[in-house]
């Protein structure tokens, strides 16, 4: 009784106060659907619509960017974003719904890799208050009503002690995952790895740098709460209660309080969530919420700092975490199988990893050829669900696959010979990119596409915006979080890239690497016939395409996968028909079928 009595004190709590504080029910419980808009936050996409016909474009590039952070793949958004950049010349945008402990993080960690802790300290000490105080709202909004998936809720028939189980349990799930929540940064699903114990982390060695040996053991204590056998902290930890011997007893200094609390509840409310499961039938894994080595390599940059420290004095813990283990030992230097095919420069050469520059893959009888192809069958869009201009308003986009080369050329509407070219030439550049990387499993296809990129007349002065944004092939690049997000819905079983150019006579058009910041130039390529650039796919090589001001860019753009699940379906069919081709040594006439139904 004097639980139920507390359960239903509060419940009369709770309504009492709700409708003289938000009105009526209808007014602030709202639709699922209209909870999903805000959770995309659709409503700043009118909001900058309104705000240009007020002729607010200020607000408009607020508006639009702050839309933009939640939706990374909104291609016209992003465009807008450019226009404004160019008509207002507003280079500061602001993002109306960032969250301040998300913000003093970002920003205490360039002040520390800046060397600047006392400023580290100040935006890292407010973002974990800010986190604490966050995970209480979480926590609270996670206790609104529940929805009963697995029945069908007007036929719910449970009892007293089955109805409270089943709402409480995705009540405390709910709660539960709130550390996810917290360290995931709108617009994406993947958390930032090991967030909360990452501040402590920062901060142990921050303070050890400002002479402030108590706090420096605090927090290193602290971060041992998360992950007790970390040996750098550990010897921190050591370290630091060396330097407060005859002072202070080390241990009268304890992990911080809130920190403790925090884990005590997580396991405490794992423990419930896993009985629970076992018990009443619940399908529950718990997710490892503290992982140290996040399966982004490009997480977090050692700070230049701790590599000047003598060998004897503390570090920040990620200067010896092993970096995750790739998929496969990354190489490069193997043949290129071809004698025309000249070597220009490697990954070092090009301040990446994983690049290679090659000329000469293909003849400039060929580039002749492939050109003449292009204009009979491209279609302007294409790709790009017949959007023409996908990635900038001043230029025409224009492509065609193998496959549909292959039907003109079965239909007499190019040389069959030209259409075959293309097939063949893309089925070198695999093996070229193959044997450099020494790729100890097949390289396959992912998508094959012959693209072509027109400068528009009249639309190319005071130009500020690039060709094709700075991007990553695998992933969603986040030049502000300066990670790269592996998930839906970027391409992420891509995992090699390249590009073969086949005409130089066009103005502009730079193929560009960049720094994470989606800033910082590391690599510049001007095309030309038989250039081809070929790189990994991942965060680890952004990369764009400069304003094409004056004339045509056309080039064959291969994106290749190690995973056969993913082979690129029309490759497939263009393989039979070129083995029957093969096979039979005659062409469509002579075989007596229709190109139409064969392909």
């Amino acid at each position: 009784l004097p639980f139920f009595g507390s359960v239903l004190r509060r419940a009369g709590c709770v309504r009492r106060c709700e409708e003289p504080r938000l009105g009526a029910v209808s007014r602030h419980r709202a639709a699922e659907e209209v909870r999903a808009d805000f959770q995309r936050r659709v409503p700043y996409s009118y909001l900058q619509r309104a705000y240009i016909q007020l002729n607010k474009l200020e607000e408009a590039a607020n508006a639009a960017h702050t839309f933009f952070m939640a939706n990374p793949e909104h291609m016209e958004i992003q465009q807008d974003l450019e226009n404004y950049k160019t008509t207002a010349g507003k280079v500061t945008l602001v993002d109306w719904e960032a969250r301040q402990h998300m913000e003093d993080y970002s920003a205490g960690v360039r002040h520390y890799d800046r060397e600047e802790y006392e400023l580290a300290i100040g935006f890292l000490e407010r973002a974990l208050k800010g986190y604490y105080s966050e995970d209480e709202d979480c926590r609270i909004m996670c206790e609104g009503p529940q929805r009963f998936e697995e029945q069908e809720y007007l036929d719910y028939k449970a009892g007293l002690y089955e109805a409270i189980a089943d709402h409480y349990m995705q009540v405390l799930a709910c709660q539960h995952d709130c550390v996810r929540e917290l360290a995931t940064r709108s617009g994406r699903i993947s958390p930032i790895e090991n967030f909360l114990p990452l501040h402590y982390d920062y901060l142990q060695f921050a303070y050890y740098r400002v002479g402030d040996y108590v706090k420096a053991l605090e927090c290193a204590k602290s971060y041992l709460l998360f992950h007790p056998d970390d040996e750098d902290v550990l010897e921190n930890a050591g370290y630091y209660e060396g330097l407060l011997e005859g002072t202070v007893d080390p241990a009268t200094i304890k992990p911080r309080k809130e920190a403790r609390a925090l884990l005590r509840r997580h396991r405490l409310e794992s423990h419930l969530l896993q009985v629970a499961a076992a018990g009443l039938g619940y399908a529950y894994t718990e997710p490892n919420y503290w992982n140290r080595y996040g399966a982004r390599q490009d997480e977090h940059s050692v700070p230049s700092s701790i590599s000047s420290e003598p060998e004897d004095g503390p570090r920040l813990s990620l200067t010896k975490k092993p970096t995750p283990k790739p998929d496969r030992e990354l190489k490069e230097g193997g043949p290129l199988l071809y004698s025309d095919v000249k070597f220009v420069y490697n990954s070092q050469q090009l301040n990446g990893t994983q690049r290679v520059l090659l000329d000469n893959v293909i003849s400039e009888e060929q580039c002749r050829e492939l050109h003449r192809v292009a204009s009979g069958i491209m279609l302007a869009g294409d790709g790009y669900r017949g959007k023409t201009s996908p990635h900038t308003p001043n230029e025409r986009f224009e492509g065609a696959t193998v496959l549909k080369a292959l039907k003109y050329g079965y239909e007499g509407r190019v040389p069959l010979k030209s259409a075959r070219l293309f097939y063949d030439i893309s089925e070198k550049a695999r093996r070229i990119v193959e044997s450099y990387f020494q790729l100890n499993s097949t390289l396959y296809f992912s998508y094959t596409h012959l693209v072509c990129r027109t400068a528009l007349s009249g639309q190319q002065e005071r130009r500020n915006d690039l060709s094709h944004p700075i991007h990553a092939d695998n992933c969603l690049l986040d030049p502000e979080a300066n990670e790269c997000w592996k998930e839906p819905p970027a391409y992420t079983f891509r995992d090699y890239s390249a590009l073969l150019y086949m005409n130089a006579d066009f103005e502009g058009g730079e193929f560009i690497f960049t720094e994470m910041d989606a800033k910082t130039v590391t690599a510049s390529i001007k095309p030309k016939c038989g250039r081809m650039i070929s790189f990994s796919s991942g965060g680890e090589n952004p990369h764009g395409v400069k304003a094409v001001t004056k004339g045509q860019r056309c080039a064959v753009a291969l994106w290749f996968t190690l995973d056969p699940l993913y082979r690129e379906l029309e490759r497939i069919q263009a393989d039979e028909v070129i083995a029957m081709l093969d096979q039979e040594h005659l062409g469509p006439n002579e075989m007596n079928i229709n190109p139409k139904d064969e392909l």
